[in-house]
């Protein structure tokens, strides 16, 4: 039987924005294809993420698999929302980051994060802001920009040099890849060409007065973001602002479990006493997203990865439940076998089909009608036609195959006589069929031959030996529980 085979290897997928495998530039309703080659057949579907993003289907013959990587269900301010059609794959590979989380508005979010960032530069604090260089820093570099050109703030706002001014540049340079709103913007001004958002430099860390930074890694685990916040960490009127998600033993989960006593490299001890905040910008699809992409999709099974297993653990549950397919949470390492029930397309004969026509009965959609024809497949190509067309194209002779079955009677009589009790009881009976008794002393119905046979060692015992072709098989198996019965008495 065809099978899928899927094995998900290493602990835990990139972190957001930081790259990994292939990106694609699928439009938002117009997804990339590609033809390999006869068989394999490669779909590119818009992903949201990050810029370039895309999900992937592959098809090999009539069996496919969607793998959707990072994406994100809903359109933000330069990106647009995932986007994937009924395309019902044999497996949809889904990541589970946001397995059990529902977010709250994205306006309400935005209204709530520029409020904190303009409430602490106002009282003359820092706020930190640590985000991947690639995706949620672009999002909040344009919210803040938006919001410091419309209230006229010269709060210096910075963003760490290298990779993010990197990813700007090439933000710059695909613009079409981004969302309608930001393409629209393009004709007066390119909107990742930010006024007031300059680069940072390590000194401006020391400098007095507020200010605003965005710095990587996204985690607080290693990198500029951390020094920053090493710096920062022990005044009261600074902010750090977590925007996305945060791996367990990173000094971003540990703040955001309510640790404020951190051990750091020298078994230094970090008392933190800035404002902690989380405020979810992740581009990963929440619960609600992940659910809304399995029902466009309408997949035979879905796959579970990228995730926490006891949140997944309730997704499956869920998934299994509203869309009544078979949902997987391997384990690294582990193997998943999902068989398969391939549709083979073929074609039909036009004389096949006037001849099942003739018979007055219409084709329904919805009740599937059964054709008794002759499968032939000629170059790799599957044709059903009927069984004197297939002889013909095939050149071959015709043979019939013929089921006997032996009835013994209690008849005391010679075998001619026996044989013509038998026609004259069936010609009573069954009146609709045409009955003959033949020259050689054999009865015909149709196409059922019935032979009257007396053993040597018994000549008081006659066998009737019924014979019947499949066409007539029901007819054939009534006519044999008929004589089973015994013949009537002729009159002494």
């Amino acid at each position: 039987m065809p099978e899928i085979r899927v094995t998900p290897l290493g602990e835990w997928a990139p972190p957001e924005g930081c790259g990994a495998g292939v990106r694609a530039r699928p439009s938002p309703r117009a997804p990339g294809l590609g033809l390999v080659d006869d068989e394999l057949e490669i779909k590119a579907y818009y992903a949201g993420h990050v810029l370039g993003a895309a999900m992937f289907q592959i098809k090999v013959g009539s069996e496919s698999v969607v793998y959707t990587g990072d994406y994100n269900m809903t359109p933000d301010r330069h990106l647009g929302a995932a986007w994937i059609d009924k395309c019902r794959p044999n497996l949809l590979i889904t990541e589970s980051t946001y397995a059990t989380t529902i977010r709250d508005s994205k306006r309400c979010r935005e209204r709530d994060f520029l409020k904190k960032v303009h409430e602490t530069v106002e009282r003359g604090g820092k706020v930190l802001i640590p985000v991947f260089a690639l995706g949620r820093a672009q999002e909040l570099c344009i919210l803040l920009e938006t919001f410091w050109e419309r209230m006229n703030l010269k709060v210096p706002i910075y963003f760490s040099t290298g990779l993010t001014e990197k990813a700007n540049h090439y933000y710059k340079l695909f613009i079409t890849w981004t969302n309608q709103k930001i393409r629209k913007t393009f004709v007066q001004r390119n909107m990742f060409e930010f006024k007031h958002i300059k680069a940072f430099d390590r000194a401006f860390a020391d400098n007095p007065g507020p200010m605003v930074v965005f710095a990587t890694p996204g985690m607080l685990h290693a990198g500029q973001s951390l020094q920053i916040f090493r710096k920062w960490a022990g005044n009261e009127k600074n902010m750090v602002i977590m925007p996305g998600y945060c791996v367990q033993g990173t000094v971003g989960h540990k703040i955001l479990s309510g640790q404020r006593k951190l051990e750091m490299e020298g078994r230094q001890v970090l008392e933190v006493k800035m404002q902690v905040e989380y405020m979810s910008f992740s581009a990963h699809a929440d619960a609600k997203g992940i659910m809304q992409l399995v029902g466009q999709a309408e997949p035979e099974s879905v796959l579970l990865v990228h995730g926490e297993a006891k949140k997944m653990e309730f997704l499956k549950q869920k998934i299994e439940q509203e869309f009544r397919v078979d949902c997987y949470m391997p384990a690294n390492g582990e193997t998943v076998v999902l068989p398969t029930s391939p549709s083979i397309p073929g074609g039909i004969s036009l004389g096949l089909l006037k001849r099942e026509m003739a018979q007055g009965l219409l084709p329904e959609a919805k009740r599937p009608r059964l054709l008794h024809g002759t499968l032939i497949m000629k170059d790799s190509n599957f044709r059903l036609v009927s069984s004197e067309q297939a002889l013909k194209e095939l050149g071959l002779a015709e043979h019939q195959l013929r089921f006997t079955c032996r009835v013994h009677l209690h008849d005391t009589r010679k075998e001619q006589e026996t044989a013509m009790r038998v026609y004259s009881h069936l010609k009573s009976i069954l009146k609709d069929h045409c009955v003959q008794h033949l020259p050689d002393g054999s009865v015909t119905v149709e196409s059922i031959l019935i032979q009257a046979a007396a053993p040597s060692e018994d000549p008081a015992t006659k066998v009737l030996l019924v014979s019947w072709t499949y066409q007539d098989e029901e007819l054939g198996s009534y006519l044999t529980s008929l004589l089973k019965k015994g013949l009537p008495q002729a009159p002494s």
